[in-house]
């Protein structure tokens, strides 16, 4: 489309400010605070469909099975935001990693591990998975949903059968994914599975040929669990092996897109957190933890991320970061931190505010993952596990708030590097377990 020569494509020089007066924008947020903070947009709907009621109609017709949350994962209920009852595996989880953590964001992974292993938690960490492509799909658009529902039928059934290599009974291990983009991602195409023989028809010819498929029938998980909603629900016990003091700590919370927009009906909402007006997880965890919780202005806006912004206008999604995230918890809500649970959001705010100086807007706030900030509290080492040196953000003013030697930590993290470089490698994880395919695991 074109305007006097000038093409708008809705990026580039193209982009307008909207020259708001202080009142149209205060406007603009009090319609945020009185429709979303009540949730009026999500539940003022005639009818919405709980798509677990298409998935045990398709088992009973034999056309799926699905994989169960059972007693042996100790489920702990958790209600939804229509209040329907949602199922939580809190033990013989799999690891459903994520790119953008394990690449960019390493304490945040090691930070879930850790937590597990202070609480006894069974768990498989394999390496027999693949990224859920979904940023591909979102960023540039040259994914389709038949890939993307391969993809997601592929890893849950690869978590279905993956406790094969220990001798174990398929199904033991219920897969529990770390990232909310994935998460989102899964919720979406489940239904589109649900609805569409089309699809579970073209998907069920590939994964055929994959030999994913379970009596000739697509695997399907009763819940989609983001790791969130496990520490949501294991805030209690968490939160009774705290070591640090967390009173004097202010904290917002910054709710991802892709966990609680995206098919809203699945998300965790809590009356005990919030009077049950927002998704309760990270919230949830700070609250247990004896944080303040500060409430700002642009708590409903995104990151600013946006998968396509964060590729073809990289400015605006900075722009955004600054202005209506960062520089409103700083001056408005004088936060020490911001927490989130989304591998996107934490770069996004975290990563972007170094740019902010160029243009007289040194905004400085660490950004942390609510299990990152949970394992900091119970004693998690802050470089060894935490890794807040793997964050652009500076970390030593938070670090010192809440009584933690920065400095003698960092001498710590050093000379621990050198016993690596020695070869004398501790871990987190016995890394035999990893292997499942080829040899598979060995005793």
């Amino acid at each position: 489309m074109t305007n006097s020569g000038e093409r708008y494509t809705g990026h580039g020089e193209e982009w307008r400010d909207a020259k708001l007066s202080a009142q149209d924008a205060r406007t603009a947020t009090s319609w945020v605070e009185q429709k979303i903070d009540k949730r009026a947009l999500l539940t003022n709907k005639d009818r919405v469909e709980d798509v677990r009621d298409a998935m045990w109609e398709l088992e009973k017709d034999g056309q799926i099975i699905v994989h169960r949350v059972g007693d042996q994962h100790e489920p702990v209920g958790a209600k939804t935001l229509y209040g329907w009852d949602k199922k939580i595996p809190t033990n013989q989880l799999w690891h459903h990693k994520s790119c953008g953590q394990c690449g960019n964001i390493p304490g945040y992974p090691a930070s879930i591990l850790w937590l597990m292993n202070e609480n006894g938690v069974r768990y498989l960490d394999e390496t027999d998975q693949t990224s859920c492509t979904a940023w591909n799909y979102h960023g540039s658009g040259i994914g389709n949903i038949v890939s993307l529902a391969a993809v997601f039928l592929r890893n849950f059934h690869q978590a279905y059968v993956s406790a094969q290599a220990e001798g174990l009974d398929p199904g033991y291990y219920y897969p529990l994914v770390h990232c909310g983009t994935s998460f989102g991602n899964y919720k979406e195409i489940r239904h589109f599975l649900m609805h569409s023989a089309e699809l579970r028809e073209q998907v069920r010819k590939i994964l055929a040929k994959l030999d994913r498929l379970i009596d000739g029938k697509l695997l399907i998980p009763e819940e989609i669990v983001h790791y969130s909603e496990w520490l949501h629900v294991m805030r209690k016990k968490i939160a009774a092996r705290q070591q640090i003091d967390a009173s004097n700590l202010r904290v917002t919370i910054h709710p991802a897109c892709h966990v609680y927009k995206m098919v809203p009906e699945d998300v965790i909402y809590d009356d005990d957190v919030l009077d049950g007006n927002r998704v309760a997880v990270s919230t949830g965890i700070m609250q247990e933890m004896g944080a303040q919780v500060i409430d700002y202005s642009t708590w409903y806006d995104c990151c600013g991320f946006g998968f396509r912004h964060i590729i073809s206008e990289r400015e605006f999604t900075r722009s955004f970061a600054i202005d209506r995230k960062i520089k409103v918890a700083v001056e408005e809500a004088e936060a020490d931190v911001m927490i989130g649970h989304d591998t996107g959001c934490i770069t996004t705010l975290d990563k972007n505010q170094w740019i902010g100086k160029a243009v007289d807007k040194a905004y400085e706030l660490p950004v942390l993952a609510d299990c990152q900030m949970a394992a900091l509290l119970c004693g998690a080492h802050p470089y060894k596990i935490v890794q807040v040196h793997w964050h652009a953000s500076p970390f030593e003013g938070l670090l010192e708030k809440i009584g933690i030697d920065w400095q003698a930590r960092k001498a710590e993290f050093e000379a621990y590097l050198e016993e690596v470089a020695a070869g004398k490698i501790e871990n987190l994880y016995d890394a035999k377990r990893a292997i499942t395919s080829g040899e598979g695991y060995q005793r």
